[in-house]
C-alpha cells in the first residue's frame, strides 16, 4: 500500500507541500507506507535533459512505478501547474500512472485559479493513463498560514476537505475500510421480513 507524494513546488517550505504533507499524514495514520519525491531536490541538469539513466532520476521514476496511489501537489502560476511538475511528468512514460489512483492538490493566491486543477493538470494525468483521478483539492494562500517558527498551518475549513479527500483516497485507491459511517453490506447478508 505505497502512497507516493510528489511535491512540485520550486521552493521549500511551501504551501503546496504543506497541503501534500497533510494528506500524507492522514494516510500514514491509516497504515499506508508513504514515499516522497520532491522534484526541486532532483539534480537540475539530468532532470531538464531527461537523463533517465541518472540514479536520482531513475529512483524517482521507480517510486512512481511502485506506488499504488499518487498525490501530486503544485502551486498555480499563471493559471497552470508549476514548471517543476511539468518537467518531472514529462519524464514519465505514457503508461506511468496506469492502474493508479491519483489525487491532485494545488495552491494559489486567489480562488480564480482553482480550475487549473481540472483544465491544466487533470489532462496531463489522464495522458499518463491514471486509472482514477479523484476530485482535486485547491487551497488559497489565506487557507494556509505561515507560523512564527516558519512552518505552514492548514486552517480548519481546509483540514476538513483534506480529511474527506484522504478518506476517499484510502477507500478507492488503497481499498481500506471506512473510518466513519457504515461498513458496506453484501446483498447476500441482507434479510428482510414481512
Amino acid at each position: 500500500m505505497t502512497v507516493l507524494l510528489i511535491s512540485g513546488s520550486p521552493s521549500a517550505p511551501s504551501r503546496s507541500t504543506a497541503l501534500l504533507e497533510a494528506v500524507g499524514e492522514r494516510l500514514a495514520r491509516r497504515g499506508a507506507r508513504v514515499e516522497r519525491v520532491a522534484v526541486r531536490e532532483l539534480p537540475a541538469q539530468p532532470l531538464l535533459l531527461a537523463e533517465w539513466a541518472h540514479p536520482a532520476i531513475a529512483q524517482a521514476i521507480e517510486k512512481v512505478a511502485q506506488a499504488r496511489v499518487v498525490v501530486v501537489a503544485t502551486p498555480v502560476y499563471k493559471a497552470a501547474y508549476s514548471g517543476v511538475v511539468k518537467v518531472f511528468l514529462d519524464l514519465l512514460s505514457q503508461g506511468a500512472l496506469k492502474g493508479k489512483t491519483v489525487l491532485p492538490l494545488a495552491t494559489g493566491g486567489s480562488p480564480h485559479h482553482m480550475l487549473a486543477l481540472d483544465y491544466a493538470l487533470r489532462p496531463v494525468l489522464q495522458a499518463l493513463s491514471a486509472r482514477h483521478i479523484l476530485p482535486g483539492v485547491y487551497a488559497t494562500d489565506a487557507q494556509i498560514s505561515l507560523t512564527p517558527d516558519g512552518a505552514y498551518r492548514v486552517h480548519d475549513d481546509l483540514s476538513l476537505r483534506l480529511d474527506e479527500a484522504a478518506e476517499t483516497l484510502a477507500a478507492e485507491g488503497l481499498k481500506l475500510p471506512a473510518t466513519h459511517g457504515f461498513e458496506p453490506v453484501h446483498f447476500s447478508r441482507v434479510r428482510c421480513s414481512v
